[in-house]
């Protein structure tokens, strides 16, 4: 009896998992991680281990994916940030057609983030210390508030770009986001920077 299919479907192992390691996106990893824990489990009845090959389908392929799945959509967040004002104002102008500048802005945001299997989630905070708090606590990655453009009343008109002033002003902690935004996110709506939250714990203290 020729026997050669099984040395085939056990070199699907090493290449499923060498995918596995060297794949970017988390949610194809999970797909890859599925097709792994299935041929694992094709293999162990092929060669007779049918106990073995139902707890590698249930645990180690149904079970794990799941898990894995919750983590990553849990953990893909970008933790932004914002008056609990603006974030009200925000929401009740999305579904309408005249979306607030806040709104814009997240929407921009997702966007550009999308490209790094990123979502943006708005945190809420009632004053601009404790927003501040909040980010030097690494409880949000960034900050978005009105910038002094809007607090004067409105930004300067755009037909005098050299005394222009973005309406809000987004400030992350991690130079990651910082770079990305920076580099991709072009828009006229706010103004980035990027502050070392252990710098600043250093000088206060």
């Amino acid at each position: 009896m020729d026997n050669s299919y099984i040395y085939v479907i056990t070199a699907l192992l090493p290449l499923a998992a060498t995918m596995l390691v060297f794949q970017v996106n988390p949610y194809h990893a999970l797909v890859i991680r599925g097709v792994l824990g299935a041929i694992a489990a094709l293999v162990y009845t092929v060669l007779g281990a049918a106990d073995v090959a139902l707890t590698e389908a249930l645990v180690g392929t149904l079970l794990a994916i799941t898990l894995y799945a919750v983590a990553v959509r849990s953990s893909l967040v970008f933790r932004l940030g914002v008056l609990k004002a603006e974030a009200s104002e925000a929401r009740e102008a999305a579904g309408t057609a005249d979306a607030v500048p806040l709104q814009q802005l997240v929407n921009y945001l997702n966007e550009v983030f999308s490209k790094h299997h990123l979502r943006v989630e708005l945190v809420p905070y009632f004053d601009r210390e404790e927003l501040h708090r909040a980010l030097m606590d690494k409880e949000v990655h960034a900050t978005c508030e009105r910038g002094a453009a809007a607090e004067n009343g409105g930004a300067i008109a755009p037909d005098a770009p050299d005394s222009y002033l973005p309406p809000y002003r987004t400030t992350t902690r991690l130079g990651r986001l910082y770079d990305i935004m920076n580099s991709e996110f072009l828009s006229p709506i706010t103004q980035l920077s990027y502050i070392d939250p252990s710098a600043v714990g250093e000088v206060n203290s």
